[in-house]
């Protein structure tokens, strides 16, 4: 990062996020900007329009006693009314508290309090009634606003009254410029894979510093006047800095999805530049995409397999023949151009995230010509940190760190990550902060990132999480997270959780895929081949019931909580340690 540039600006000169989102409104107010699925047909919000609501939200809230420093829960699905808000909060030096719709009644109220948030704006009266009666627990709200109109037999309030409140924009809009980089924007509540959701704290600085981090790779790609299909909620860390703040500015038309099971429709309808997911469900696509070959045979799946092969060889060598020279761009027309036409055919990158992608997995989906990227980030860092690129794309690996990003791996192997993308600290905890953000090797501080690593040329390869590895009777240690990323890019397996901590060997919890289940045992021998001795999967079993956010082993972002699995099912599984 260009170090004469004031702490916290971009090129731009920008020093908040909504002092951003105003001046590109006024650059190009009829530019469209958010697209959303609503009565039979997709409808568009522009920049202009915008800024004109977020001006008269921010008045409403103003007016009903929201003060700079306040906490708001923002509890919606997503939709062009979430980004108002979020803008409308911030421009008046409110925090937006983003917070999952699949949360329980439990979940909002240990974010209510621990949050100390006394307003609320939600999506819909179902919503509206869980968190009223999350706040009973807590002391109650003073103010609730419900996008879909006051909710019946509460104190609400409905959007369309908060549209009506007059407004000055150009006001609102000079005050935007004047909010300081290292004001607090946001209270990102981490859902982890275990233990209490802690409060990250991010600055606008942080935000706009992963804006400054990719800019050069965004405008390389050039995808501006493109549309960007928006998947994951913006209530999760990604989304909403990607999908609210980074590609919108970047020239980009954010299209919010109708849901995974809409998603293949979509890539025809939209026809989008970028996608980002997780890679579940790239895991589904590619077992899906396996299957329909499988079930066509003949011609069709030798040139798929030939395709997949050459394409793997000319990714990991050794170097193609001349006969396999002339014959790619043959399977180029004849396989890999249909299967780009499925995913819409002007994809500039299909992008993972979240989680660990198997190499197989994104190695499967780049051989057939689609540009699958791995990045890597965490909430407590803006949240991005690093990323490959499709022209310089090291699928082992999750890209190098952005531009203004320092990275260093510690003597035990943990990251270590510093620069202005950092958070603040985790909100009303000093033990956590001082866990994560302590000093590092040149005794500056550093973010403490939990996860380890190596870097290889200069870029990011994460192995584990620092506290996750089991220990087995023997003493040798063992990485649940290679054995369950192996268990979960078979086509037989939906979900898998592997233990064996203090024990004599791992053992492993099953969810088959849907008519799958006797095919389960060979899946695993497939594993067990690619595995150590003592990181085979001795015993197994299958999971009484599927994991899934309602049940709290899942979540939202589709990770599995492996703590909260092994708690539920000590009993099954203790049965196979005997």
């Amino acid at each position: 990062m260009n170090q004469q540039r004031p702490e916290g600006r971009g090129a731009e000169g920008w020093t908040s996020l909504p002092g951003m989102l105003f001046a590109l409104a006024r650059r190009h107010p009829d530019r469209p900007m958010l697209r959303h699925w609503r009565d039979g047909a997709w409808q568009r919000l522009r920049w202009g329009e915008f800024a004109v609501q977020v001006a008269h939200v921010a008045a409403w809230l103003r007016a009903r006693g929201v003060m700079p420093g306040d906490r708001v829960m923002l509890v919606s699905e997503s939709r062009p009314e979430w980004n108002v808000a979020d803008c409308a909060l911030m421009a008046i030096g409110a925090v937006t508290v983003p917070t999952y719709v699949t949360n329980t009644v439990a979940d909002h109220a240990h974010i209510l309090r621990d949050s100390g948030a006394r307003a609320a704006i939600v999506s819909t009266a179902a919503l509206a009634r869980r968190v009223a009666q999350a706040a009973e627990a807590v002391g109650g709200l003073d103010l609730l606003l419900c996008l879909d109109g006051a909710p019946e037999g509460l104190p609400g309030h409905g959007w369309a009254e908060a549209l009506a409140e007059p407004a000055d924009p150009a006001m609102l809009m000079a005050e935007a410029e004047q909010i300081p980089a290292g004001r607090l924007a946001c209270l990102i509540y981490t859902s982890g894979t275990g233990g209490t959701p802690r409060g990250v704290m991010l600055p606008h600085r942080a935000m706009l510093a992963n804006r400054e981090g990719v800019r050069g790779l965004i405008e390389r790609l050039g995808v501006e006047g493109e549309p960007y299909l928006s998947f994951l909620p913006l209530s999760h860390s990604y989304e909403h800095t990607v999908g609210c703040f980074l590609l919108p500015s970047m020239g980009m038309e954010v299209v919010y999805s109708r849901g995974a099971d809409r998603l293949a429709a979509e890539f025809q309808e939209i026809r989008p530049a970028i996608v980002t997911a997780v890679p579940r469900l790239f895991e589904v696509l590619h077992n899906r995409m396996v299957a329909q070959v499988e079930k066509e045979g003949g011609l069709k799946k030798r040139l798929f397999d030939l395709a997949l092969a050459q394409g793997l060889r000319r990714m990991d060598g050794p170097p193609l023949s001349l006969a396999g020279r002339l014959l790619d761009p043959v399977l180029d027309r004849l396989v890999r151009d249909k299967v780009r036409a499925r995913f819409g055919g002007r994809l500039k990158a299909l992008v993972s995230g979240g989680a660990r992608l198997d190499p197989e997995s994104s190695g499967f989906f780049i051989a057939l010509g689609l540009p699958l990227i791995q990045g890597y980030g965490q909430s407590e860092a803006g949240p991005v940190i690093s990323v490959n690129m499709p022209w310089d794309n090291h699928r082992e690996t999750v890209g190098p760190p952005l531009a203004g990003v320092r990275a260093h791996i510690a003597g035990d192997g943990e990251l270590l990550v510093r620069g202005e993308l950092v958070m603040d600290g985790y909100w009303n905890n000093p033990e956590a902060t001082a866990q994560a953000l302590r000093p590092g090797p040149d005794g500056e501080t550093w973010l403490h990132t939990g996860d380890v690593g190596r870097m290889e040329r200069g870029r990011i390869v994460i192995t584990d999480r620092k506290r996750d590895f089991i220990k087995t009777l023997g003493g040798d240690m063992v990485s649940p997270a290679k054995l369950e990323g192996l268990l979960m890019a078979e086509p037989e397996i939906a979900q898998a959780v592997v233990a064996g901590e203090g024990q004599p060997g791992i053992v492993a919890l099953v969810v088959p895929a849907e008519g799958m289940a006797e095919e389960v045992p060979v899946a695993i021998a497939r594993v067990n081949a690619k595995l150590s001795t003592i990181e085979r999967i001795r015993r197994w079993m299958p999971a009484p019931a599927a994991f899934s956010v309602e049940n709290g082993l899942l979540t939202p972002t589709m990770k599995v909580r492996r703590r909260a699995v092994l708690e539920k099912y000590q009993g099954e599984l203790g049965t196979l340690y005997r």
